[in-house]
């Protein structure tokens, strides 16, 4: 037995024991729910109660590589949704947060707890990693794990219960409300189809690159005449009595109605060998490129109407690039799809699609922006860390998908195996810190972080409810999915996806979550100042 106590002692195997036990735990489901990765926090803790300790430089870069990888995968659909109608998602989760902050201030207050353990208590409450990051950053004090792992298991199961039970209590038909409340994402600028009956007689004989349209994001996918469906084709000429079946925002499809023709009514039974089908981006060859520069029209006959990213449909739009995981709606003959589809799908023999280079700068450029002094009038001079500054790096950085030789277009699972590796590392730091003086707290505080942590959770979900589907007058599935994304909750994602067979629920969560990871991470660093 002391020969296996000594061999703990060595820095390596003391981190392969802890990840392995700690993942053992994080797997073990009961009624379908597990810990995760919060067990390798739950059991680095208690390694660190009895005196074990994880190297900081390995929970440094463990937490280096998980908030690069957060930002990376967040990027993309954080600032679009600044400038799109998922900014309603975004203030739901603004508001989570915000009542978060508050409800830990006062429990803080009333039970006289340090900062560092409200801090932490908040983060566990929702379920936020990279806020806990953020805390330990902002405090430079282990309590703030041992306020999160002491949150984090009834924040999981809070979410949870919420989503299952409340629907029950409600007795609502999840569909039927869907389908008749408000819908941010399905809006004005979320693309439709509309069928044109060509009258001007400027058109005839025209082919269809030749129309003097200027809105670029108008597709037409087909062409009907005399009841038989055609591939629309730059090369395919119209006549007058053609009906143009076109996809794009309804502002813009106006327009060209105005300049075609008329509106008839669309009949899509799909006839004459036409088919429509729904590929997924995946090999590494067409990642980055656009749809314009692949010549789907030229070399295969085949339209792209539609994209979806991230659960949410884009306008099509010709010279995006394209990302692993993008959803593509293609229309055209069934052989030319399948064609297509082994365009998308055919993968390279690689080991790994890592670029390093491009990690490395990364970090490096996100490490030296958290070390830069940011001066609060009236709060004093913080700083973004390690956590904060190789987030806000890699967020630009996940935006634009490429910067000068920096690119990061071809991270997917490659980037789940860094989060997951980088997560891992760190919770393995914190805990065997947070775990020297965790008894001790337990014995001081134990029942006033049980009672706070509930608080902290349940206000801000009843809360945040009530502002989805009151103020913003959402249905049940977008204010619940929202909120599973304002709590960073997965598994009340989960939870939800049970209940009802729609991407509504994914869609909302997808919204709100990046916004809630950005906003935790900042208030954690704040709430310090208020404390």
């Amino acid at each position: 037995m002391d020969d296996i106590l000594q061999l703990l002692n060595e820095p390596l195997i003391l981190v392969f024991v802890i990840l392995f036990l700690g993942s053992s735990l994080g797997q073990i489901k009961i009624k379908g729910l597990s810990l995760g990765a919060a067990g390798v926090l739950l059991v680095a803790m208690v390694f660190g109660h009895f005196g074990y300790e994880v190297s900081p430089i390995i929970q440094n870069l463990g937490l280096s590589l998980f908030i690069v990888a957060i930002g990376l995968q967040a990027g993309p659909r954080f600032f679009r949704m600044l400038r799109s109608n998922g900014l309603v998602f975004g203030m739901i989760a603004f508001c989570i947060v915000i009542v978060s902050v508050v409800t830990t201030i006062l429990v803080a207050k009333i039970f006289h707890l340090s900062a560092p353990l409200s801090v932490g208590l908040m983060t566990g409450a929702l379920t936020s990693t990279p806020g806990l990051a953020a805390a330990l950053q902002a405090t430079n004090d282990p309590l703030a794990s041992v306020g999160y792992g002491i949150a984090y298991p009834f924040g999981v199961i809070a979410v949870v219960l919420f989503v299952q039970l409340l629907p029950r209590l409600l007795k609502v038909d999840l569909q039927k409300d869907l389908e008749e409340t408000n819908n941010p994402i399905k809006t004005a600028q979320s693309p439709e189809v509309m069928t044109f009956k060509v009258t001007n007689a400027a058109l005839h004989k025209k082919t269809l690159k030749e129309l003097a349209f200027s809105k670029k994001s108008v597709v037409i996918s087909r062409v009907i005449r005399d009841e038989h469906t055609m591939i629309a084709l730059r090369d395919t000429v119209i006549l007058l009595g053609d009906e143009l079946v076109t996809v794009g925002v309804q502002g813009e499809l106006i327009a060209f109605g105005a300049y075609v023709g008329e509106k008839v009514d669309t009949h899509l039974d799909n006839p004459d060998n036409i088919q429509l089908r729904k590929i997924t981006v995946d090999a590494d060859d067409v990642i980055g490129k656009s749809i314009k520069k692949l010549k789907l029209r030229r070399n295969y006959g085949a339209t792209v109407t539609r994209i979806q990213r991230e659960g949410i449909e884009l306008n099509q739009n010709a010279n995006m690039p394209l990302l692993r995981g993008d959803v593509l709606t293609i229309v055209s003959s069934e052989s030319r799809l399948d064609e297509v589809e082994r365009l998308f799908t055919r993968k390279k023999l690689a080991v790994t699609n890592i670029h390093i280079f491009s990690i490395s700068i990364t970090l490096l450029i996100g490490i030296l922006f958290g070390m830069l002094p940011i001066h609060l009038p009236g709060l004093g001079t913080i700083t973004l860390g390690i956590a904060g500054g190789p987030l806000f790096v890699a967020l630009i950085i996940g935006h634009f998908g490429k910067l000068g030789p920096i690119h990061v277009r071809y991270y997917g699972r490659s980037n789940h195996v860094i989060r997951e590796l980088g997560l891992v590392l760190f919770l393995a730091g914190a805990g065997t810190t947070a775990g020297q003086g965790l008894v001790e707290v337990i014995q001081t505080e134990g029942l006033k972080l049980m009672v706070g942590g509930t608080f902290i959770t349940i206000i801000p979900i009843i809360v945040g409810y009530f502002i989805a589907k009151k103020i913003f007058k959402l249905s049940v599935i977008h204010s619940l999915g929202a909120l599973s994304g304002g709590m960073t909750s997965t598994p009340g994602l989960g939870a939800l996806n049970q209940l009802i067979d729609s991407e509504d629920p994914a869609i909302a969560y997808a919204a709100a979550y990046p916004f809630a990871l950005i906003f935790v991470a900042i208030a954690a660093q704040l709430i310090v100042f208020f404390l």
